[in-house]
């Protein structure tokens, strides 16, 4: 909260010097910020790099455009010693004092954020690229409830809240298919809230066919839905050590817990066991088959603690596409 405040209290001063188009000083002070703007501009990573993309604004810099980005530095300077620092010192200043009157500044911060995320993934973010292939969306938060019948998945909730980037997007494909037979009365893939489940045929003859949550309306690039399904087989009987996330689209954001222990962002898994409980339970991420076998030495930071029969995590990194994170357990011997 405190984040968001303060980089509304930025935006909002940012927003207060000079025109939109005209002034040297708040477009340099939005190239600086990389501040997202109606041009969609994808900003360079340097400074200088950022501000060589601003010698094509019509009718700020100059006609001709500037030969070097000396313009733009000295605008810099005088917008941040000039306008910006003192503005926020003195607001800083009041805003302690008057209590709740910071509030307003969060939802700006918090609206500017969404609209960043309008363009995830990109590949000036840092952030991996997905294959070709990916689902088209990038998972904001992703909650796996799973329910142990002795050695084997009985039930796996997951609540998912997206952002749509790419226009279109209507469906979310589903992967907990294991043991299914292929018999549509069967699909042990139930929709919950706000999806329903939708079969289609594979995409070559004896591909099998694709489960998918269909969404009430079909989300624009940058669009946010939730929906929750569970997948539920009492047939299984194999023997499982681990839970498993394959990220098959855009990422997952970073772990995110509330004061009151909401996970709010990010991946976070629990298992609740019944009788049969393992002896060691720890997390894994971005790991072989063999390597998540691994049971970490005493004292290391993956072991986790099962609780009255309830282990959980939430991953406070970011999940890369085309990664897998998850829980992996020992079981006692026989």
């Amino acid at each position: 909260m405190r984040a968001f405040a303060l980089w509304g209290l930025i935006l909002d001063e940012i927003g207060r010097i000079g025109s939109t188009r005209e002034s040297r000083r708040r477009n340099t002070l939005i190239a600086a910020f990389r501040l997202c703007t109606g041009r969609r501009t994808e900003w360079k990573s340097t400074l200088d790099d950022r501000f060589g993309q601003l010698k094509s604004l019509p009718g700020v810099f100059g006609d001709p455009p500037p030969s070097t980005t000396t313009p733009m530095h000295k605008a810099w300077r005088r917008a941040v010693s000039d306008k910006l620092a003192p503005c926020l010192a003195r607001n800083l200043k009041e805003l302690a004092r008057e209590g709740e009157a910071w509030r307003p500044y969060v939802e700006i911060g918090r609206a500017s954020v969404e609209v960043e995320r309008d363009e995830l993934p990109s590949s000036g973010s840092g952030r991996r690229n997905p294959s070709d292939g990916a689902q088209p969306v990038f998972v904001e938060r992703m909650l796996v409830a799973v329910e142990m019948r002795h050695r084997t998945v009985y039930r796996r909730l997951t609540v998912r809240d997206v952002v749509a980037c790419q226009d279109g997007v209507d469906r979310f494909v589903a992967r907990a298919l294991t043991g299914w037979t292929g018999d549509l009365a069967e699909i042990p893939i139930k929709a919950i809230f706000g999806c329903h489940v939708e079969t289609s045929p594979g995409a070559q003859p004896g591909d099998p066919l694709i489960v998918a949550l269909r969404f009430p309306k079909e989300l624009r690039k940058g669009d946010r839905h939730e929906f929750i399904s569970v997948a539920c087989d009492d047939a299984l009987e194999e023997e499982r050590h681990w839970i498993n996330v394959d990220v098959d689209h855009h990422g997952i954001g970073p772990g995110v817990v509330d004061d009151d222990g909401r996970v709010t962002g990010g991946l976070s898994i629990s298992v609740t066991f019944d009788d049969c409980v393992p002896e060691a339970c720890w997390w894994y991420a971005e790991q072989t088959e063999y390597e998540r076998l691994v049971r970490p030495p005493a004292g290391d930071p993956r072991l986790l603690e099962i609780r009255r029969g309830v282990v959980e995590h939430t991953f406070r990194e970011s999940g890369n596409p085309r990664e897998q994170y998850g829980l992996a357990f020992r079981w006692p011997q026989p």
